[in-house]
C-alpha cells in the first residue's frame, strides 16, 4: 500500500445514531468522491473500544476493534475527522479512539501509522458556534500524532436546521465551502502521489 494515495477515511467522534456530526461525515465522504477521491465512511459505533487502560493493554494487547481500525487507516492516506464539541472540547470517543490507534502493536510503532497522512477537521453543533472550539483541539491532537492537518476547516452552527431532507446542506455557500475543503484534501493527496488515480 502506498500511503500517499487518494483514499480518505472519514469518521465522526460520536456514536449517536442520529448525530449531526455523523451526518456531516457521511456528506463529506460523498463530496470527497465528487472531488475525485475514494472515501470510506466509518461509524465508530461499529468499532466499540474500551477506555484506554495501560494494564488492559499489557494483559490483553490491542483490542480487536482498535486493530481493525488500525488496518483500515493503514490503507488510507487522507483523514476527515468530524468532531462534536462537549463542554468546549473534543469528545471522549474521539480522544480514546486516537489514543488506541497510536499505541504500538508488536514491532509496529503506533505513531508510524499517522505519518504521511493528511487531514482536515469539521464540526457541527445545535448551538451558534457550530462546534468551533473543538476544531483547534482536534487539529492539535492530529498534529501531535504526526498528521499534516490542513488549515481549512468548517463549523456548522444550528445543525438541526442546516441539513435538507436529501442530506445536503441547505446553505449553498456552506456546501461550497465543504466542497472546497474536500477538493483541497484530494488535490493535496494527488500532488503527494501523482500516480494516484482520480
Amino acid at each position: 500500500m502506498n500511503p500517499t494515495d487518494n483514499r480518505v477515511l472519514v469518521f465522526a467522534g460520536s456514536a449517536r445514531a442520529h448525530s449531526y456530526n455523523k451526518h456531516l461525515a457521511r456528506l463529506a465522504a460523498t463530496r470527497v468522491e465528487d472531488a475525485g477521491g475514494q472515501a470510506t465512511f466509518v461509524d465508530l459505533r461499529d468499532y466499540p473500544i474500551p477506555l484506554y487502560d495501560g494494564d488492559l493493554e499489557q494483559e490483553q494487547g490491542i483490542p480487536e476493534h482498535a486493530r481493525r481500525l488500525k488496518e483500515l487507516l493503514a490503507t488510507h492516506a487522507g483523514l476527515i475527522v468530524v468532531s462534536p464539541e462537549y463542554n468546549g472540547f473534543i469528545t471522549p470517543l474521539l480522544k480514546n479512539t486516537l489514543d488506541w490507534l497510536s499505541r504500538p502493536d508488536g514491532e509496529e510503532n503506533g505513531l508510524a501509522l499517522f505519518r504521511n497522512r493528511v487531514a482536515c477537521v469539521l464540526s457541527a453543533s445545535p448551538g451558534g458556534f457550530g462546534g468551533m472550539r473543538s476544531l483547534g483541539l482536534a487539529r492539535q491532537l492530529l498534529t501531535n500524532l504526526g498528521v499534516t492537518a490542513l488549515p481549512d476547516q468548517l463549523a456548522i452552527p444550528r445543525a438541526g436546521e442546516a441539513f435538507s431532507d436529501d442530506g445536503n446542506l441547505k446553505d449553498p455557500a456552506t456546501l461550497q465551502r465543504l466542497d472546497q475543503i474536500c477538493r483541497r484534501l484530494v488535490d493535496t493527496l494527488v500532488r503527494l502521489n501523482p500516480h494516484a488515480g482520480r
